[in-house]
């Protein structure tokens, strides 16, 4: 393993989105039915997450002007650093586990050491459960389900590894590795300011500047690329409008899951109305922040807000690696659309322009701009896209059927997204095992009750289902 990585651009970009009041931290959540044994799960984790170099690395930010950061085998680097054993306070309930979470969402990693941690709960209700928490310059959505499938086993009884994890087996010198991989990322550091001027960057430096200049961007629309065309029309929306969603953020957070839906439901209203399981889940979730507006006496007549939803970009060679490999969609959410149904025709039909369009590969090379340029002005950046958008919602597919870590069964899977700049809402779906979970995290001062929301999503469904049954009978 070399010594010295410089980040990507794409991850340096999420490394330096991260703020007090909005980490850039993954955080998840297994439940077991059973307690886990800790030293069988720590075995695990030596022998298959630390197989990924990135968990053993930490981040330096070079002193250099224009240098990007680079990932850095972590010298004092020692496994205990980054597990807790903790127990929750009685009832040891789902209650007490989502307040811990909600510390968690809200406490920075060391950044000092590689950005993870596992606080492994051996008291939750009559079982177990994990929070993960690791930083998104790690890794994407994608990327992540890979780890976990990588670190589990499909029986109970499959063998725990044996000997020396392999990354201890290695014996790799920093003799001159040190010297000439720094050397690299200085001069990666150098080629980034040119690169973004340089015609032979055209798409990104264009895609910047419709950013910071409205009116080339009125230009583009018209005359440019596919690519810069998209990139003018996103820059070209309007902010999103003031809403209970808006307002100044504060450090804590909230977050909140859902009892487990059956995939079955969901796919039994696709048979019928031609959407997607993700138009679906969308629509729901759409109709669940009306209820909540409608319940907190805020406008929701004729009333349509963003949600940035990330779409994986990597290639089949590329599936298997870390690091963030996604663009980005900006759905308008018809919050002012009050029958279920006729919000769903409007969701997939919004999706579907929007995949037929180039907005998402847009976003991948608007993020990899931002990596490339310096922090001052991608703070800009994110401040001025974050104003278009109220919410970042994401749909990760799981595996479909049932994973053992350390022997013990996941009974359930939740996931918490990031929020950039000031945006106060992140809404997660993940489907697991044939059963849909749905996470919501907020800012505590704005809305200090995400449960609400989701209950109001439960009811959207529920309804959805009742009409399409009426519309087959």
């Amino acid at each position: 393993m070399p010594n010295i990585i410089p980040l990507s651009n794409i991850d340096t970009a999420w490394l330096r989105m991260d703020n007090p009041t909005n980490l850039m931290m993954v955080t998840g959540i297994l439940t077991f039915e059973n307690r886990l044994d800790f030293d069988k799960l720590k075995t695990i984790l030596e022998h298959r997450l630390l197989a990924f170099d990135r968990f053993r690395m930490r981040v330096v930010n070079p002193k250099v002007p224009f240098a990007p950061p680079y990932w850095e085998k972590d010298p004092l680097f020692n496994i205990q650093s980054h597990l807790r054993l903790v127990g929750l306070p009685e009832p040891a309930g789902q209650k007490e586990l989502q307040d811990m979470a909600s510390n968690l969402l809200s406490t920075p990693l060391d950044m000092t050491k590689p950005l993870w941690q596992i606080h492994v709960i051996d008291n939750y209700r009559e079982g177990g459960a994990l929070i993960i928490r690791l930083h998104h310059s790690i890794a994407d959505g994608m990327a992540l389900i890979f780890v976990l499938l990588s670190l589990t086993d499909m029986t109970p009884d499959a063998p725990l590894p044996e000997g020396e994890p392999a990354y201890k087996q290695a014996n790799v010198s920093r003799s001159g590795l040190f010297n000439g991989a720094l050397k690299a990322a200085l001069k990666k550091g150098k080629g980034n300011v040119k690169k973004a001027a340089k015609a032979s960057k055209r798409l990104v430096a264009e895609s910047l500047e419709v950013l910071v200049n409205p009116a080339h961007a009125i230009e583009l629309t018209f005359n440019g690329s596919d690519h810069v065309y998209a990139a003018g029309r996103l820059v070209l929306r309007g902010n999103d409008p003031p809403t209970i969603f808006k307002g100044d953020l504060g450090v804590p957070k909230r977050a909140a899951w859902s009892r487990p839906l059956p995939l079955k439901d969901v796919k039994a209203i696709k048979k019928t109305t031609g959407a997607t399981v993700n138009d679906i889940l969308t629509s729901a979730m759409t109709g669940g922040l009306r209820r909540y507006m409608l319940a907190r006496g805020d406008k929701v007549d004729g009333i349509n807000f963003r949600a940035g939803i990330p779409i994986n970009m990597r290639t089949p060679e590329e599936m298997g690696t870390l690091g963030n490999k996604f663009g980005l969609l900006f759905l308008d959410l018809p919050i002012g659309v009050a029958d279920p149904l006729e919000r769903l025709v409007v969701v997939h039909d919004r999706m579907d322009a929007l995949k037929h369009s180039k907005e998402g590969s847009v976003g991948l090379v608007i993020l990899n701009g931002m990596g490339m340029t310096p922090a001052e002005i991608q703070r800009n950046l994110v401040g001025l896209l974050a104003a278009k958008i109220t919410a970042v919602m994401t749909n990760v597919p799981g595996p479909p059927i049932p994973l053992y870590l350390a022997g013990n069964k996941i009974e359930d899977i939740m996931f918490w997204v990031p929020q950039s700049g000031r945006v106060a809402l992140g809404i997660s779906i993940l489907s697991y095992a044939n059963k849909v979970y749905l996470g919501v995290v907020t800012d505590e001062g704005l809305i200090p009750d995400p449960e609400t929301i989701i209950e109001g999503f439960y009811q959207e469904f529920d309804d959805l289902m009742e009409l399409v049954a009426q519309a087959e009978a």
